[in-house]
């Protein structure tokens, strides 16, 4: 394992994150605590450092649990945790990103992790009813008051974490240095407009469900009937899908890799802020996705990934990169502009 800045921070993290949702039983799928620990222990033994939970996960038994893993070198760990789910149904304040449920929810969270601070803390979702300001300037309170290291944000449209970020840097605030994503071969919609944002505030980007929910793991690349119970049980499983989970066992068998290691080697290559959040409900699918650190792709496998599961950029991208708009816009000078920010 090898390490990298966290965005535009000083923050080592490793090159992968594992993921803790599955840390605990209460969702009815998941791993003990026993499992759970030997998941943690074979992370941290290839070197990783870098842990994602949530006050969320598993009705809070994930950060319990996380908690007495690190206990014995807390600092050692870059923990993260997200705020903005419920964790009462019945309490109106106990959910959203306000900050009334922000103070409340990572006190919370640290007493379940039994931690004075947490290295990372994500907005979980955005949920349109809290001003960008009431956030950032509560964001802001906790690092200031030592309880939070560093800020990320997470599902939510790109406009308004570049408002955010823009707010913040504005009047001086702490900001937001990583940004959590859906992403992988079978969900490239975040390549239209959350990528090339967080390329721009040169955010670290921790996609979840690198797997496509265990789609590209190879295990549904049989014939699927649209009206099977693997299409009711999950949207993601359909015949789109399975081609392109097809195309990655393929490439796997070619290049002597797992599928999982494939499709987690595609998206690392992506960019070098790209860092997956991998979990597991035994300790040796985890050990099998980190393999994906031995494997490197070449160009014309990459490309074959691509085509695989190419999207539509849309309006205006495609727009704008059409050749009569190149034309209009350059005429022919393109060629004798240096661009690096292409």
């Amino acid at each position: 394992m090898r390490y990298k800045l966290f965005g535009h921070s000083g923050l080592r993290v490793s090159e992968l994150c594992l993921g803790a949702m599955t840390f605990g039983t209460e969702w009815g799928s998941g791993a003990d605590k026993i499992e759970s620990q030997r998941i943690f222990e074979a992370f941290v033994s290839a070197g990783g450092n870098f842990i994602d939970t949530a006050n969320r996960y598993t009705e809070g038994t994930s950060e319990r649990f996380l908690g007495e893993f690190i206990a014995a070198d807390r600092n050692r760990y870059v923990v993260a945790s997200k705020y903005s789910l419920h964790d009462q149904r019945d309490d109106v304040n106990a959910s959203g990103n306000h900050r009334k449920n922000l103070m409340r929810s990572v006190d919370q969270s640290l007493r379940r992790l039994n931690t004075d601070y947490l290295d990372i803390l994500w907005l979980h979702m955005w949920d349109f009813t809290t001003p960008v300001a009431e956030v950032m300037r509560g964001l802001d309170d906790l690092v200031r008051a030592g309880k939070v290291h560093y800020l990320g944000i997470s599902d939510t449209p790109a406009w308004i974490v570049a408002h955010a970020i823009t707010l913040a840097q504005m009047h001086g605030w702490t900001t937001f240095t990583g940004l959590q994503v859906e992403y992988s071969l079978i969900q490239r919609t975040p390549e239209r407009e959350l990528l090339p944002m967080a390329h721009h505030f040169d955010l670290c980007i921790t996609p979840w469900s690198p797997l496509g929910a265990g789609m590209l793991t190879g295990k549904h690349n049989s014939v699927i009937a649209p009206d099977s119970r693997l299409t009711a049980k999950s949207p993601k499983i359909n015949e789109k899908n399975r081609l392109i989970a097809q195309k990655v066992s393929e490439i796997a068998a070619q290049v002597g890799a797992t599928p999982a290691q494939v499709a987690l080697s595609w998206l690392r290559q992506q960019h070098p802020q790209i860092i997956p959040i991998v979990g597991a409900r035994r300790a040796e699918q985890l050990i099998d996705s980190m393999g994906c650190l031995q494997v490197s792709l070449p160009a014309e496998l990459m490309q074959a990934l691509d085509q695989a599961s190419a999207i539509e950029l849309g309006f205006p991208h495609d727009f704008l990169r059409l050749p009569g708009s190149q034309d209009a816009l350059f005429g022919d000078m393109k060629g004798t502009i240096l661009n690096h920010r292409a």
